[in-house]
């Protein structure tokens, strides 16, 4: 019998072609199940609210310099601001609004230089109870405060945000 050397040359290039490419598809296939599993983790955790923004985002309140945003609660009917006059001098807010609630207050507050004052709102300005979202649902809304400068008689409007979680 008689064997050719080239063929038997052409055979074992074959073969080990064949090998190599078997190794490259078995690395290939670890490594996309790996990855596979890894999106399937990242998937359940972000299904189940592990991986959820507003519980890393700090609270904040933030209105305009002049006027700081000292504390401030807000529950699914109610919100309530505590806000300290840093102008230097008197002012009298006329109408005080966060998210949908609030609106034209019915008394003007007077607010002397360096006194805080506190707000509680609890009507929507087209009328009826404010809805802040459920209990421990994230809150974020923008703050509009209407004051007058009792010393010039100017009338201004200055705008903010708040972030935090309705209690």
């Amino acid at each position: 019998m008689f064997i050719n050397k080239k063929k038997v040359k052409l055979m074992k290039f074959i073969f080990a072609k064949q090998r190599k490419s078997q190794a490259a598809m078995e690395f290939l296939m670890t490594y996309g199940w790996a990855i596979l599993v890894v999106l399937a983790a990242i998937a359940a955790l972000a299904y189940f609210g592990v991986l959820s923004p507003e519980k890393f985002l700090p609270e904040k309140c933030i209105l305009a310099p002049g006027i700081a945003c000292v504390q401030h609660k807000l529950t699914p009917t109610e919100t309530t601001l505590i806000l300290s006059n840093g102008f230097g001098r008197t002012i009298r807010v006329t109408s005080l609004q966060v998210g949908n609630c609030g609106g034209a207050l019915g008394t003007p507050v007077l607010m002397q230089s360096g006194t805080e004052n506190t707000f509680t709102l609890n009507t929507a300005p087209s009328g009826g109870n404010c809805d802040n979202g459920l209990s421990t649902d994230a809150f974020k809304g923008d703050i509009t405060l209407t004051y007058e400068d009792v010393a010039y008689n100017l009338t201004k409007t200055v705008h903010g945000n708040i972030a935090t979680k309705v209690e």
